[in-house]
């Protein structure tokens, strides 16, 4: 993964909330997988409550379950935090080749560049993408640094904990390492923010299962991401320029790769030492690999309509 050296970033929708202490994971309105054992501690009854809305968070809560999204609530509430002004030097693609801060900034301005083409006017912006560490105060409750990468319905933001992923989906879940695998997972959890945008969270009704209604929505989040990885090359900055130089092969392995150590059978074999298909809530390794396969060949909103499908 390259960045073109003369495309200029936007940082506008990039913040940073710094260090801070404290906190739970997560509220009432996110999602959240329970994974037995100690990964980053806390643990509740031996059940740690780690993962909200990530590439493996579930779907629960009044806001997603109760009747549509369609960008509800009030959107990100930046009093919660003071921007420590992490992200100001990201100025050029080329600064994105050379820091994984001004990489994250290029991959949110691909993601946006490629939805707002994709939707039209049904399309809205997130409200940001801001960066943690320790805990950090959001609509769908406090936050630790346990969590991984999260969207907030009602703040239509994406949260991330930058050390996530060699801390855990690395070195606690045996996922890999690169730099396509966080742009995968910023575009997963775009992906809810389409889906909050659609009105597609409001058909969650079953939650647990390898067909269920949970799985389907994560599934397709997944099958959003490799729409974007289909066209990334072609997103450009605000002046019309390319923000991408180059995508491999090697990249959309790396994406796939991490998409199969979030599988819901990965984990359950790494956490607990079997697999209990009744009671997924996001999907087998092939089931995530296969949906972003789909997104990548095909590259529609209809091939990626999970809901529609006989079969996940």
């Amino acid at each position: 993964m390259r960045f073109n050296p003369k495309a200029r970033l936007d940082t506008s929708r990039t913040r940073d909330a710094g260090r801070s202490s404290g906190g739970s994971s997560g509220g009432s309105r996110g999602s959240r997988l329970p994974i037995p054992g100690g990964i980053g501690g806390g643990g509740i009854g031996g059940v740690v409550l780690l993962i909200i809305l990530f590439v493996i968070g579930r779907a629960v809560g009044i806001d997603i379950l109760g009747g549509g999204g369609g960008g509800g609530g009030a959107g990100l509430d930046s009093s919660r935090f003071t921007d420590t002004g992490r992200y100001t030097s990201c100025t050029t693609g080329e600064d994105a080749n050379n820091s994984a801060d001004c990489a994250r900034v290029a991959v949110e301005n691909s993601l946006f560049d490629f939805w707002t083409d994709e939707l039209g006017g049904r399309f809205e912006p997130e409200e940001g993408l801001v960066t943690f560490t320790g805990s950090v105060g959001t609509g769908c409750g406090d936050a630790s640094s346990d969590v991984g990468p999260f969207y907030c319905p009602p703040d239509k933001t994406i949260y991330l904990d930058s050390g996530f992923f060699d801390q855990v989906l690395e070195d606690q879940l045996g996922g890999p390492d690169g730099g396509f695998v966080e742009a995968y997972v910023l575009a997963h959890e775009y992906g809810h923010h389409i889906q909050n945008l659609l009105g597609t969270m409001g058909q969650v009704r079953t939650q647990q299962g390898p067909q269920s209604d949970a799985v389907r929505l994560e599934l397709q989040a997944d099958c959003y991401a490799g729409m974007w990885a289909r066209a990334a090359t072609k997103t450009q900055d605000a002046s019309g320029v390319a923000l991408f130089s180059s995508l491999t092969q090697q990249d959309i392995d790396l994406a796939l790769e991490a998409a199969a150590s979030v599988g819901d059978d990965r984990i359950q074999q790494k956490t607990q030492g079997q697999v209990t298909e009744e009671s997924w809530t996001h999907g087998s390794a092939a089931q995530r690999q296969a949906w972003f396969g789909i997104g990548f060949e095909q590259g529609s909103l209809e091939a990626c309509d999970t809901f529609a499908a006989n079969r996940v």
